[in-house]
């Protein structure tokens, strides 16, 4: 009985919002242009569950680059109203349009000039009426099996917002570095570190000369611990890579004793390098590409600046 009303509900729900598809048209162009013409905030207002989805969809305009606030209706009619000032837009989500205290707040919204954008189910309510722009979220019906609580209906306002969102975040130019100053904490910070936040540097970074025997490779390989060793010139400039498997490899298919060649004889010439201010998640989807476990880090000059191991990116969790 539970995984049947389970099905219903998500079904309920993703008709919701796959109805929004088609109603979109001119209007949603013109609300992308307001609010990206903005010369100060977007404020997010709503009450109850619309208020819910309202400080969602503020979070998420703020997180990728559209400043937001959300503004409770409620409050903003005790004081909070302060938050609002000229040269802001409010987005005021209502499914039925007609929240009292919504309405109450139209007069200071106009007075300030502020445009408004209306989410609402009901086009001809007061909210739409007294609107810039409206976008439809109507649904047929309510997830619940009462038609009562809001749910397709909020999940309709959120997926509409979330549009917005994106959209804006496009029109922006909005890009992995932007988004990385704005997410420093936690697993997704992580995922956005810079490469020169990990990698190992300076004496850390395994490097020897052309002209470097393979006894001393091998104890430069070992020493480091990074199962490599970059080849490099005496300015620092990258000539080439030695893995353990190139050495297995050599060891392999020559005769001779490999020890009494030299780093040149053996090394990879054109390893794979990326700059130091790639984010980790592509220094790891280049790894995943090339099925490798270590990158070179240069300059734009080519000289090697560090050595990026695949477990330094397992202590961020990003694997």
């Amino acid at each position: 009985m539970s995984l049947e009303t389970a099905k219903r509900v998500l079904r309920v729900e993703s008709e919701a919002i796959a109805s929004l598809i088609d109603r979109l048209d001119a209007r949603f162009e013109k609300a992308v242009e307001l609010l990206h013409n903005c010369k100060g905030r977007v404020v997010v207002t709503g009450l109850g569950k619309s208020g819910l989805v309202g400080r969602k969809l503020a979070a998420t305009f703020a997180s990728t680059g559209t400043p937001a606030l959300f503004l409770h209706t409620g409050e903003a009619l005790h004081g909070d109203l302060g938050m609002l000032t000229a040269g802001d837009v409010m987005l005021a989500i209502s499914a039925s349009g007609e929240t009292a205290e919504l309405i109450e707040l139209l007069e200071t919204v106009k007075r300030l000039g502020v445009p408004l954008l209306a989410l609402t189910a009901n086009p001809k309510s007061t909210l739409a009426q007294a609107s810039n722009i409206v976008l439809d979220i109507a649904v047929k019906e309510e997830a619940c099996s009462l038609n009562l609580a809001p749910t397709a209906s909020t999940a309709a306002a959120m997926a509409m917002g979330d549009a917005l969102a994106i959209a804006l975040l496009e029109r922006r130019g909005f890009k992995e570095e932007d988004f990385a100053a704005l997410h420093p904490g936690g697993r997704l910070g992580n995922k956005l570190r810079r490469v020169e936040s990990l990698m190992h540097s300076g004496e850390n970074a395994p490097h020897v000369l052309p002209t470097a025997k393979m006894p001393d490779v091998i104890y430069e390989m070992s020493r480091k611990g990074l199962g490599l060793a970059a080849v490099t010139e005496a300015n620092g400039k990258l000539l080439g890579i030695i893995t353990d498997g190139d050495l297995r490899r050599v060891m392999q298919k020559r005769q001779e004793n490999v020890l009494a060649l030299s780093a040149a004889d053996c090394m990879t010439k054109n390893p794979i390098t990326l700059s130091r201010h790639e984010l980790a998640a592509s220094a790891l989807r280049v790894m995943e590409e090339k099925k490798i476990t270590s990158l070179l880090i240069t300059d734009p000059a080519g000289k090697l600046e560090g050595v990026l191991h695949i477990h330094d990116l397992w202590t961020l969790q990003l694997l």
